[in-house]
């Protein structure tokens, strides 16, 4: 290649000065336009601008480059675009990066955000700072949505802006883009399971990057979809959406790689060297300040967790985590001893009688095993009510987190302010290395984040769990899941009863008083 160039650059000097100016000026003319206000970095940057994915997750190391995608795209590809950072102040950054690019501010209005190039495109830049903030994109379309670290975001902020991932010229590429470095709390772990095929080392089918998968939501749920074509979905056809991972590599930078900062990564603390510099997706999260579980106690139970339920133990407990509307989900956990059965989340679209949730759990009980309903809000009554009139011998739990208790720390020195924390804490305790019991969870990054969000503080009471509506705000969403497995733990037999149980009464089916259809006309 130099061989070449040397040759090309004698002939260019050999000729007369005059067309030599002429060549100048046609080179100059050639790469004035937009589409030359950036270009990408050969290699992985590339394959990202190139990949025809409707949803693109370009990450791992930091240093490959990933906010410069998202501008480069912005100025030369897309008309109208939307890029987010989560903090709101943080936005500034993109705007100057995109000032470096450019080499000037102008068409940039800084107090709104929004950047209008002679070209005609439209880049905007915020922030997302709190869940409802994602209100302010309602209704405003973009042929691109960047998400500048998107484990930062919540799950339910990504899928609400993403709706309007659209554009009325039907000759303009439409896609979002996200860039990131592997999440280092529990909130992010969501992207695990989002573009779990490429991130996930347990999952059954894994991806190659850049391999293109397949997916449309029913229930609420993702689904993947064998290819693009359409699929039914209750008498409806939906074009499935497509996504893809591409690893990003400082090495892949040649700006940043030919600095020193590869050294500066290497002397971050641990967790953050394996998720910052190495780009390791399956890194160690930091955990917050006063974390009921510590994070790492939470993936040994997942990793003694095997596919099929103990021998000759019947199931020891089914936790109803109960939703009546409102978006929020039904979760039920199933444990067998000390295995939890994938817990099972039913996400609702409208309000659902209490009878068909009640007779929800019958379907799911086994064994005759007992029943814990949450009762937290009093959502949970109804369900817990027709249990009680309408199955002949169910043994049933009603938990109210509000209750008081007496029950202490396994050290004896601390008492619980309420039911919840003793719950809670007691869970702790079962996963505690050396000293707790061989809990063995499904692995599932959501569950992984419900457990490992809550915090706790010592009271005058003694320990105290932060409320619900606080890990909501700072999940983007319920823990159902996580509740449904503590509550679980709280109320269910061991592992000798269950299996005594069982062997009295092989079929231990419930009696049920009333079919379905009588406990509505009953009801009404």
């Amino acid at each position: 290649m130099s061989n070449l160039l040397d040759q090309i650059l004698e002939r260019f000097n050999a000729l007369p000065e005059d067309e030599q100016d002429e060549i100048r000026r046609l080179v100059e003319d050639a790469t004035d336009g937009p589409e030359w206000a950036w270009v990408e970095n050969h290699g992985p940057q590339k394959d990202a601008v190139e990949t025809l994915a409707d949803e693109i997750f370009y990450g791992g190391q930091a240093g490959g480059g990933k906010t410069d995608l998202l501008c480069g795209l912005a100025l030369t590809k897309h008309k109208r675009s939307l890029l987010l950072r989560r903090i709101n102040h943080e936005v500034r950054g993109i705007e100057d990066r995109l000032t470096d690019i450019l080499g000037t501010r102008d068409g940039l209005n800084a107090s709104n955000h929004v950047w209008r190039r002679p070209e005609g495109r439209i880049i905007e830049m915020g922030g997302c700072q709190y869940e409802n903030d994602k209100q302010r994109y309602k209704g405003n379309p973009h042929d691109l949505i960047g998400f500048d670290e998107i484990s930062d975001f919540s799950e339910t902020q990504y899928r609400f802006i993403i709706t309007w991932n659209r554009s009325a010229d039907p000759n303009q590429r439409c896609r979002v883009v996200c860039t990131g470095n592997p999440p280092t709390t529990p909130e992010g772990l969501w992207v695990l399971k989002y573009w779990a095929p490429w991130l996930d080392e347990n999952h059954p089918n894994p991806a190659q990057d850049g391999e293109l998968r397949y997916y449309t939501t029913i229930g609420g749920e993702d689904f993947e979809c064998d290819g693009p074509e359409p699929v039914e979905v209750d008498g409806e056809f939906i074009t499935p959406r497509s996504r893809t991972f591409i690893r990003s590599r400082l090495s892949d930078n040649p700006d940043l790689n030919a600095t020193n900062y590869d050294a500066v990564l290497a002397a971050l603390p641990e967790e953050l060297r394996d998720a910052y510099r190495e780009g390791k997706f399956t890194a160690s999260q930091k955990d917050a300040p006063q974390q009921v579980i510590p994070t790492e106690w939470i993936k040994a139970a997942m990793a003694r967790w095997d596919s099929k339920p103990p021998a000759g133990i019947g199931m020891s407990c089914l936790s109803h985590d109960v939703a009546l509307g409102g978006g929020d989900s039904n979760a039920f956990a199933r444990r067998y001893g000390h295995w939890y059965d994938q817990i099972i989340v039913e996400k609702l679209k409208g309000f659902v009688d209490p009878i068909d949730l009640a007779s929800r759990d019958i379907t799911l009980m086994r064994d005759g095993c007992p029943v814990v309903i949450d009762m937290g809000g009093g959502f949970g009554s109804g369900v817990y009510s027709h249990l009680k009139q309408n199955v002949q011998g169910i043994t049933l739990y009603g938990h109210d987190g509000a209750g008081e208790t007496r029950k202490r720390s396994r050290d004896g020195k601390f008492g619980f302010a309420n039911k919840r924390a003793e719950v809670w804490w007691k869970f702790r305790e079962a996963l505690e290395p050396n000293l707790g019991e061989p809990v063995a969870l499904p692995p599932d990054p959501e569950l992984l984040a419900d457990l490992a969000a809550p915090r706790w503080k010592l009271t005058s009471r003694g320990f105290l769990i932060e409320e619900k509506v606080a890990i909501k705000k700072r999940l983007g969403r319920s823990p159902d899941k996580g509740d449904a497995v503590v509550n679980g733990w709280a109320y269910g037999e061991d592992a000798v009863t269950a299996r005594i149980r069982v062997a009295r009464n092989p079929t231990a089916a419930p009696r049920i008083n009333l079919g379905h259809a009588s406990m509505k006309r009953r009801r009404h």
